[in-house]
């Protein structure tokens, strides 16, 4: 069976960070890890405290896993300092980690802020020279291009400058009012404009946790970046479609919304 790590924070409430990725991991067909970055008491509508764990502790959980489990892929989340992420880029350097998907968390549905204004550039310096993809939304890339970004036409060019500046693959992700949940993937070998319909469903907590544990799980499968993305997106999309409605805020994604068999009933 394909393994895949996901080094991120918990989420109490069920919806995001380790949580969505153990599930999402799960429904996609392979064996998830984790290892956390920080605890935080959060639900639908809010962040109310962020825990983080110790560098030490961080690098132990990630050794721990290397050196029993390997993972055939790696999925980056919330990391909110500095400290952390460099301990995260020396180990994966150190193991060679292969097929690494970094979702660069800045802030979550409910708008609170999970990252340190210092760590963003530790993140730009020390993950993404190690990232198979990474896969930022428009509030996201405005930060890491200083751009604004309000249409297709600067979707493209902030996907290219992220890019060439980078040197990794990049998935925009478009679900921010500038489309209809079209995305942009930006590879060596081109563009591609995914195609997607916004669903009328407000219950999008940890979508981007999910989608990016998702493209990780194909990658880990031995899917080829573009199918792994496409994948991906297919699962995101249905998992919200299904309309799984909890919480007084913006509700979870329903992961297991293709869960058939015996241990269902």
């Amino acid at each position: 069976m394909k393994t895949a790590l996901s080094i991120a924070g918990s989420d109490c409430s069920g919806g995001a960070g380790i949580q969505a990725d153990i599930k999402t991991m799960t429904m996609n067909g392979v064996y998830a890890m984790c290892a956390i970055t920080a605890l935080t008491a959060q639900n639908t509508t809010g962040v109310s405290m962020i825990e983080e764990a110790s560098p030490s502790f961080l690098k132990e959980q990630i050794t721990m896993v290397f050196e029993d489990i390997r993972p055939d892929a790696v999925k980056i989340g919330m990391v909110s300092s500095t400290e952390l992420i460099k301990v995260i880029a020396e180990r994966l350097r150190f193991y060679k980690a292969s097929n690494v998907v970094v979702d660069p968390v800045m802030v979550s549905t409910s708008n609170s802020k999970l990252i340190a204004d210092e760590a963003v550039k530790t993140v730009v310096t020390e993950l993404f020279p190690l990232a198979t993809i990474i896969t930022p939304n428009i509030p996201e890339a405005e930060v890491l291009t200083g751009m604004t970004i309000t249409t297709k036409d600067d979707m493209l060019e902030a996907a290219k400058s992220m890019f060439d500046t980078y040197k990794c693959n990049v998935l925009l992700k478009g679900g921010h009012n500038v489309n209809d949940a079209t995305d942009l993937l930006y590879t060596k070998d081109g563009f591609y404009w995914l195609e997607g319909t916004r669903i009328n469903n407000h219950n999008t907590h940890g979508t981007g946790c999910t989608l990016s544990s998702a493209i990780a799980s194909n990658l880990a499968k031995g899917y080829n970046l573009y199918d792994s993305v496409n994948r991906a997106k297919d699962y995101v999309t249905k998992a919200i479609a299904a309309n799984l409605d909890l919480g007084k805020g913006d509700g979870p994604l329903m992961h297991s919304f293709d869960l058939t068999g015996t241990f269902k009933q």
